[in-house]
């Protein structure tokens, strides 16, 4: 297919949601956006990235400034007036526009921040949603943050619930709820690398790329 896609991922803390969107845009070659699109939004609005990391996959909590005190921390003055005031909200905008920008410029994979519903009008797109079973998830959180079972299990409790308020607040649709996406898969089920394979099937299938 020459048109330009989108495939957006949403996904449970410690599913491999990330992993697997990573290893799926290498292997359809296409650009991947994670964290990234922090960096792109702050390039863009002149704005530091620490705006976007504390408003990261967070509800609107009102004027934001306080945080960095005052006068806010552009990267160039000028940028926007200094008494701007800017709200969670106003991030998620800039945010959004981003990721309308870089999926108009070329075929491209996002995971979360509410891709899926930012790009609902794009012509070619697919919204998967991955989960895992809780065992799984809880292991991949102890080995990489380091901590005991039921530490792995509050932060995964947390995390997860920041995400579906981040979700349902944006989208007004209901995060991780089969409804709201083209598929949802467990990937207990397959193990990461084969989950890898059935969703580039699945991609091959749908576009013929």
């Amino acid at each position: 297919m020459n048109e330009k896609y989108v495939i957006n991922i949403g996904r449970q803390l410690g599913s491999g949601g990330k992993e697997i969107g990573e290893k799926l845009a290498q292997r359809l070659n296409i650009q991947f956006l994670d964290k990234k699109l922090i960096e792109l939004a702050s390039e863009q609005s002149g704005l530091c990235k620490e705006f976007f990391e504390k408003a990261d996959e967070k509800t609107s909590t009102g004027i934001i400034g306080g945080l960095f005190g005052m006068r806010f921390p552009f990267v160039s003055d000028g940028a926007l007036p200094i008494n701007n005031c800017l709200s969670n909200d106003a991030l998620f905008q800039i945010q959004s526009d981003v990721i309308r920008q870089v999926a108009a410029a070329g075929s491209s994979l996002f995971v979360g921040r509410c891709s899926d519903y930012i790009l609902r009008n794009h012509p070619h797109k697919l919204d998967i949603f991955i989960t895992a079973d809780e065992q799984d998830r809880v292991q991949r959180i102890k080995l990489r943050q380091g901590v005991s079972d039921e530490q792995a299990i509050e932060i995964m409790e947390k995390i997860d619930k920041k995400r579906a308020e981040y979700y349902n607040y944006y989208t007004y649709k209901s995060w991780g709820v089969a409804a709201s996406y083209h598929l949802c898969i467990n990937s207990s089920v397959l193990g990461i690398d084969a989950t890898v394979d059935y969703l580039y099937e699945l991609v091959h299938l749908k576009w013929g790329v």
